[in-house]
């Protein structure tokens, strides 16, 4: 399947992925009262855990979908697919909102594999872009292979410098 068939599908079927969508911050807030005291023990913070990727996977592959169509094709936000752009970012941003009202983030398992990942793409996303817009590999005839080793360096340089800033 590719990914232009399962758009084509979710426009067929939309139902399906609004019930997914809606269902997982309405999953969250009942999760959450349910284990309102104990949210941040053992069994109940891998349910969050679990609804947290449920939540931000979606929502993290829409942000990098936006960002791929405003920058690089061009595309007029009055065509865009609410449902598969703009749904799973609010679905993400209420999920986060309501877990982090009645757990501490830092009491969920693999949430910091999630920032991690955020900042990977973000800093990914960024570099295609300015490699994109300064057409450098055009200018220097530079092998695509010392590109890719260029863009890798400079992930891991990153990544890097941003875990000591944070640690």
């Amino acid at each position: 399947m590719t990914l232009q068939q399962l758009f084509d599908f979710v426009q067929q079927n939309p139902s399906y992925c609004a019930y997914l969508l809606a269902g997982v911050p309405v999953l969250s807030l009942i999760l959450a009262w349910i284990s309102e005291p104990y949210g941040y023990k053992e069994p109940w913070n891998y349910f969050f855990s679990v609804l947290v990727y449920a939540a931000c996977i979606p929502g993290i592959f829409a942000v990098t979908l936006n960002i791929y169509f405003f920058f690089w094709e061009r595309g007029s936000i009055m065509n865009a697919e609410l449902l598969i752009r703009f749904v799973p970012i609010l679905t993400m941003l209420a999920t986060l909102f309501i877990i982090s009202r009645f757990v501490s983030f830092d009491a969920i398992p693999g949430f910091d594999k999630l920032s991690g990942l955020m900042l990977i793409i973000g800093v990914i996303l960024t570099l295609m872009w300015v490699l994109d817009r300064t057409h450098i590999y055009a200018f220097t005839r530079l092998p695509f292979y010392f590109i890719i080793f260029l863009i890798v360096g400079s992930v891991l340089l990153i990544r890097l410098s941003a875990k000591k800033l944070l640690t």
